[in-house]
């Protein structure tokens, strides 16, 4: 099958309504004031915010930043982010909390931000105390690319983490954090994923069906990433722009042939190590080619790729043997003995005397008439022919009984 088959195969079971809910949260609008008093460096952190640090030739696009004074920001329409920026060397911040108190009571979410320059003196410790009703208070220069990624940046989208990917659309500086937390927590859970189908698979008769299943789910996983990297990093809104750049990665070049690999799984407990590395690297190495691609501009030759998978693998068995370890010892019941029930016999009673039976009377012969000769019955005192009467002696004897042995 070829790239451009295995990709169309792929998202022809991508629903236009599943791929929906992603651009929707790409496009929604968001909107950021930076206020501060003159020379506070609010300028500077716009321009660094539309700036990403790994590609700063990449045109900006100014989408829902302004920049306010202080007391325009106190008139403001509510916004999703506000940012106060602080000289540190200022003598007083009473003007910078009121703002922030005033939006922190309409529910707005607040940073503060002390810009620290070279020349200004490091703010104490009592400074770091004051009463600032804020969601965030950081204390770092505007200029320091190192504190603008390790600390701000965090800071921001910990607080606009609904609205990552327009985020990161918007504001270019969060585009490569937020690209690398979005493929690490692809891989991770597709890796999770291959393990709950691994213990599965245990069970033969389960085995075959998750692995067809696991083929799937773990495609669209993967396809589901691309393009939220693409939506992430500024890429087209139409997911059918990604078949042809991205169609040789999510095809033909990893997961169909990790597909392969996934019949490792079919060897009970033994190929559930295996299987969740193979999952986690396939992910990592899908996502992490669209993250190369937009830095650099250029895509990855097969020797890259291949070396990169090979890392990504023996980092997915480290993480595999984690989740297996910490998996509980569930030893087998034993089953007792198999013991053959005893019949109960019902109790013995004593014998009961078997009553004798009365023996039947002598059987009398039939009577003979005298005067006609006819036989009458025994017991008759009349013939029942002539009507004469009998005697009690004219009875016919009855014949002998003959034995049959």
């Amino acid at each position: 099958m070829s790239a451009w088959k295995s990709v169309l195969s792929v998202w022809n079971n991508i629903k236009e309504f599943e791929v929906a809910p992603i651009q929707k949260e790409a496009l929604q609008e968001i909107h950021i004031l930076l206020t501060g008093v003159p020379g506070s460096g609010r300028h500077t952190l716009a321009g660094r915010m539309l700036t990403d640090p790994a590609r700063p030739a990449l045109a900006p696009a100014l989408a829902g930043l302004r920049i306010l004074d202080l007391p325009d920001a106190e008139r403001a329409a509510p916004a999703d982010l506000m940012i106060i920026l602080v000289d540190a060397a200022a003598a007083s911040y009473a003007a910078e909390q009121a703002v922030a108190r005033r939006w922190r009571q309409a529910g707005v979410k607040t940073v503060v931000l002390f810009n620290q320059r070279a020349q200004a003196p490091i703010a104490s410790e009592a400074t770091q105390s004051e009463l600032w009703e804020a969601n965030q208070v950081l204390y770092g220069s505007v200029l320091d690319t190192a504190f603008l990624l390790e600390q701000f940046v965090p800071a921001v989208w910990g607080l606009l983490v609904e609205k990552q990917l327009t985020l990161g659309r918007n504001f270019p500086l969060f585009r490569v954090p937020i690209a690398r937390q979005l493929i690490n927590e692809a891989s991770l859970s597709n890796a999770a994923y291959a393990l709950s189908t691994g213990l599965a698979e245990i069970v033969p008769m389960l085995d075959i069906p998750l692995n067809i299943t696991d083929m799937v789910i773990l495609t669209k996983a993967q396809a589901f990433l691309v393009y939220r990297l693409g939506l992430l990093l500024g890429y087209s809104i139409y997911w059918q722009n990604y078949l042809s750049e991205f169609g040789s990665v999510i095809g033909a070049g990893f997961f169909w042939r990790q597909a392969a690999r996934e019949l490792i799984g079919l060897v009970p407990v033994w190929g559930i190590v295996p299987k969740v590395a193979i999952s986690y690297a396939g992910t990592y190495v899908v996502g992490s080619t669209v993250l190369q691609w937009y830095l650099t501009g250029r895509k990855l030759t097969r020797q890259q790729i291949n070396a990169m998978y090979s890392q990504a693998l023996e980092q997915g068995r480290q993480y595999a043997r984690r989740l297996v370890e910490r998996l509980p010892k569930v030893s087998p019941p034993r089953l007792p003995a198999w013991k053959l029930p005893r019949l109960q016999l019902p109790a013995k009673t004593a014998q009961q005397p078997v009553e004798a039976k009365p023996k039947p009377a002598p059987k009398r012969g039939k009577r003979v008439c005298p005067t006609c000769g006819q036989r009458s019955a025994p017991d008759a005192n009349f013939c029942q022919y002539c009507g004469a009467h009998f005697m009690e002696t004219q009875t016919e004897p009855e014949p002998p009984e003959i034995p049959l042995n």
